[in-house]
């Protein structure tokens, strides 16, 4: 009977500690309004930033077509972003 008790008790004591961090976690989630603020504040978000990332997605593209039509082993070719190892 005193196993019982003592089980019954952790039990409870585990879900009461369950539920106060469940509790805490959705309190300090932001809202939805402070979520989308955030993700514009983010450097990645900026115009400059999205238009760099399509230039060197375009170059990375274009790599891998030129690479898709030839024999030659392009990753031992030098390119001009990679420092010569020298």
């Amino acid at each position: 009977m005193a196993n019982a008790q003592r089980v019954v008790k952790a039990l409870l004591y585990s879900v009461g500690i369950t539920g106060l961090g469940v509790v805490l976690w959705a309190a300090m989630t932001p809202s939805e309004a402070q979520r989308k603020e955030r993700i514009k504040e983010l450097p990645c978000s900026s115009p400059q930033h999205q238009s760099e990332l399509r230039r060197q997605n375009a170059q990375v593209m274009e790599i891998l077509k030129e690479a898709a039509e030839t024999n030659e082993n392009v990753a031992r070719r030098t390119w001009p972003w990679v420092p010569s190892n020298k």
